[in-house]
């Protein structure tokens, strides 16, 4: 099944979001809080891989960036 522009173009968004909070995790400072955020991103993701909804999948991307926004924030102040 070949996918249109617009899904090939929405998946590469879903896998940048995918890979960014990735990242993010690692930042985390707790080995334990690393493993949960982790499991929690990884389950996530996989709960919502089947959904073909154009307007669900661009609230997900939505609420992913939002929480990622979140996470960075929490980083940062714990940083400071």
């Amino acid at each position: 099944t070949s996918l249109s522009l617009s899904q090939f173009l929405r998946r590469q968004q879903v896998l940048q979001l995918y890979r960014k909070i990735l990242r993010a995790i690692r930042e985390v400072p707790a080995e334990a809080d690393r493993r949960y955020l982790k499991d929690w991103a990884r389950e996530e993701f996989r709960r919502n891989k089947d959904a073909t909804e154009e307007d669900a999948i661009r609230m997900m991307i939505t609420q992913g960036n939002m929480q990622l926004r979140e996470l960075e924030r929490t980083l940062r102040l714990a940083k400071s």
